[in-house]
């Protein structure tokens, strides 16, 4: 499953990337492609964080990454 998310990571960051580049580059009268790329170029962005986030998660739960430094709350503090 993970080597699938990965696969997805790449395509997701490649659609946001190409389509990100066609809605700078189109010209005004092109509006609707511009919109479309735009649109496309988003869907692809949080397509790529999804599965990065997903990807990092999984692998600092599998013991494959060192696990971040978090803060923990503590009951005192929170009264």
């Amino acid at each position: 499953m993970a080597k699938l998310i990965a696969i997805l990571n790449v395509i997701a960051w490649s659609g946001f990337w190409a389509f990100g580049y066609l809605a700078l580059s189109s010209g005004a009268e092109t509006g609707s492609q511009t919109v479309i790329a735009s649109l496309l170029a988003a869907v692809g962005a949080a397509a790529g964080l999804w599965t990065y986030f997903w990807l990092i998660r999984h692998s600092e739960a599998t013991g494959y990454a060192k696990p971040r430094n978090r803060a923990l709350i503590h009951e005192e503090e929170t009264v």
